[in-house]
C-alpha cells in the first residue's frame, strides 16, 4: 500500500510530465490502432465518401475527447468556469490558458491519426476514386460514351482489386498511384502545418505576450494548488471528524453497557464519582476539526467555499457570515495609540 501511495504522490508532483507521457502513449496507440484497423472500402458511388469521412474524422474526435477526459484539470476548469464570482472575479485569460494547455495535449493523438491516415492513402483513395480524370490517365476516347452513373460505378470499384473490371478504360494501378501521391502530399503538408503551428504557439507567442502569459500561467497553477490543498484539508477534517464520531459512539456504548451490568451496584457507588477521562489523542483530533463539529456547519462551509471564495488579498479578508462574506470594501484604517512611560 505504501508503494502505491508513493507512486501516486510522485505522479501528483510530476503531473505535467505524466500527462505528456500519457499523450505520447495515446499518439503511439492511435498509430498502432490504424495499422491494426481493417480498412474495407464499400466500393459504391454513394458510400465511399461517407465511409472515408467517418474513418478520417470520427476516431480523432474520440481520441480528443479521451485526451480531455484523462486530464485531471478538466473538472477544475469546469468548476472555475461555472462557479459564482463572489468576492473573487473570474479571469477569462486564465480560463483560456487552462483550456489551451489541455487542448494542446489532447490534440496530439488526433493529429497523429489524421497524418497516418493521409500518408497511408487508403482513405483518400476510397473517397476520391470517382474523381479520377479518366480522359488524362485512361482511355479518353471511350469515356465520353459512358453514362455518368455507369462511369461512377466503374470508378468506385478502383479501391477493390477483386471486383474492378475497368482496365479497358483506366488501369487500376495508375489510378491508385495517382490518388496515393496526392494523399501523401496532403499528409506531409498537414504534418508541416501542425508542426509550424505548434512551434508558433509554444515558442513565439509567449515572446510577444510575456507578461500576460506569466500572469495566466501563475494563476492557473495557483488554482490547481489551491484545489489540491483544499481537498487535502477536507480529507484531514473528514478523518478527524470520523475518528471523533466513532470514539464518541464507542464511549456511549461502553457507558450504556456499564450501566446495564452495574445496575444493582449503583446504589452503593459513591455520590461524587468522577466521569471517565477522555482517551489520549481526542483533544488533538478535536483541534483538527477547527470548530466545524456538525454536519450543518460542514455543509455551510462547503457551500460558502463554492459560492464565495476568499479574495486573493492576504491579511485583508473578512470573516465569513452565513454562505457569503461580510463587507465589500476595505477595512477602515486602524487608530494607533502610543503610550510612554517614565521612571520616577
Amino acid at each position: 500500500m505504501d508503494k502505491f501511495r508513493m507512486i501516486f504522490q510522485f505522479l501528483q508532483s510530476n503531473q505535467e510530465s505524466f500527462m505528456n507521457g500519457i499523450c505520447g502513449i495515446m499518439a503511439l496507440a492511435s498509430a498502432q490502432m490504424y495499422s491494426a484497423f481493417d480498412f474495407n472500402c464499400p466500393c459504391l458511388p454513394g458510400y465511399n465518401a461517407a465511409y472515408s469521412a467517418g474513418i478520417l474524422l470520427a476516431p480523432p474526435l474520440v481520441l480528443f475527447l479521451l485526451g480531455l477526459v484523462m486530464n485531471n484539470n478538466v473538472s477544475m476548469l469546469a468548476e472555475e468556469w461555472k462557479r459564482p464570482p463572489g468576492r473573487r472575479a473570474k479571469d477569462p485569460a486564465v480560463l483560456r490558458y487552462m483550456f489551451c494547455s489541455m487542448a494542446q495535449r489532447a490534440l496530439i493523438a488526433p493529429v497523429v491519426w489524421v497524418a497516418v491516415t493521409l500518408l497511408d492513402g487508403k482513405c483518400f483513395l476510397c473517397a476520391f476514386c470517382t474523381a479520377v480524370p479518366v480522359t488524362v490517365l485512361g482511355n479518353g476516347s471511350l469515356a465520353p460514351g459512358l453514362p455518368p452513373p455507369e462511369l461512377a460505378r466503374l470508378l468506385a470499384r478502383v479501391p477493390c482489386p477483386d471486383i474492378y473490371d475497368g482496365d479497358w478504360l483506366l488501369a487500376r494501378e495508375v489510378a491508385v498511384r495517382y490518388l496515393r501521391c496526392i494523399s501523401q502530399a496532403l499528409g506531409w503538408s498537414f504534418v508541416l502545418m501542425t508542426t509550424l503551428l505548434a512551434f508558433v504557439v509554444r515558442s513565439v507567442r509567449p515572446c510577444f505576450t510575456q507578461a500576460a502569459f506569466l500572469k495566466s500561467k501563475y494563476w492557473s497553477h495557483y488554482i490547481d494548488i489551491e484545489r489540491k490543498l483544499f481537498d487535502e484539508t477536507c480529507t484531514e477534517h473528514a478523518k478527524a471528524f470520523a475518528k471523533v464520531c466513532i470514539q464518541q459512539f464507542f464511549e456511549a456504548m461502553n457507558h450504556d453497557l456499564e450501566l446495564g451490568h452495574a445496575h444493582g451496584a449503583l446504589a452503593t457507588a459513591p455520590a461524587g464519582s468522577a466521569a471517565p477521562a477522555p482517551p489520549e489523542g481526542a483533544e488533538e483530533e478535536r483541534e483538527k476539526l477547527r470548530g466545524i463539529t456538525d454536519q450543518g456547519a460542514v455543509n455551510r462551509l462547503l457551500t460558502s467555499w463554492h459560492k464565495c471564495k476568499p479574495p486573493l488579498r492576504l491579511g485583508q479578508e473578512e470573516p465569513p457570515v452565513g454562505n457569503g462574506w461580510a463587507g465589500g470594501g476595505p477595512r477602515p484604517p486602524r487608530k494607533e495609540v502610543a503610550a510612554y512611560f517614565s521612571r520616577v
